[in-house]
């Protein structure tokens, strides 16, 4: 059964070429201009595999749809679509909940190996060979997708709770960029710079830390990458 995508883009010569893309790559396709017609789909969201929501739009911005999935506790991947690779929008994506983000203009293949790679990991949790991944003072719940760091449930955006499992999973191990970049961007890394990497990371300093500038747990190693430094409970 071919995977839905539900995409939110009012720039009709783009959604042309969406489209067929998408259609011949394998895709079911819907398609809304309207943050209206957006959150009216929400409460069908059920029926997606995943969403692609244009930033700018006449009545609000993608993010204020992305925010109200989460709120409705749907975990259907979202990938962002915009104009600008200013640093201010890829926090403000993260932070509603968003999963990958693509920079107007953009390549379709591109487009397509990142919808591709979101799908292949939103159905990895089922497979892991355990449930729970414990190390110091930090728990996973592998298959909830839950995460508790001294006693305390963090709050995480997909991305953000990906990249985390990636460390704790390696602790004591150092990641190289490469390996981030290959693991969470399923080697499309070529399409996602240094800086972006730098945000994911500081915003997850800035959920476990209690003093981001010094780090205990998530240390970087000049030259490198990162390590997960493993803290007693």
């Amino acid at each position: 059964m071919n995977s839905r995508i539900l995409l939110l883009e009012d720039d009709i010569s783009l959604v042309d070429g969406l489209k067929y893309t998408l259609k011949r790559n394998g895709f079911e396709v819907d398609i809304v201009r309207t943050i209206k017609e957006a959150m009216d789909r929400i409460p069908q969201i059920s029926r997606y595999d995943l969403m692609i929501l244009d930033v700018t739009l006449p009545d609000g911005t993608g993010f204020d749809v992305c925010e109200n999935v989460r709120k409705q506790g749907s975990q259907v991947p979202i990938l962002f679509l915009t104009a600008s690779d200013e640093e201010v929008n890829v926090i403000r994506g993260l932070d509603s909940g968003g999963d990958d983000y693509v920079t107007k203009p953009f390549r379709l293949g591109e487009l397509c190996s990142r919808i591709s790679a979101l799908l292949r990991r939103s159905g990895l949790t089922n497979h892991n060979k355990e449930n729970v991944l414990e190390r110091g003072d930090i728990w996973i719940d592998l298959l909830g997708s839950r995460v508790i760091l001294s006693g305390k449930t963090l709050d995480l955006t997909g991305a953000e709770y990906r990249l985390l499992c990636l460390l704790v999973r390696n602790a004591g191990r150092v990641i190289t960029r490469s390996m981030i970049f290959n693991e969470l961007w399923d080697s499309t890394g070529d399409f996602v710079d240094d800086n972006t990497l730098s945000v994911y990371v500081r915003r997850l300093r800035e959920k476990i830390e209690p003093d981001p500038s010094h780090p205990e747990h998530l240390i970087t190693v000049r030259g490198f990458g990162y390590q997960w430094n493993e803290v007693s409970a």
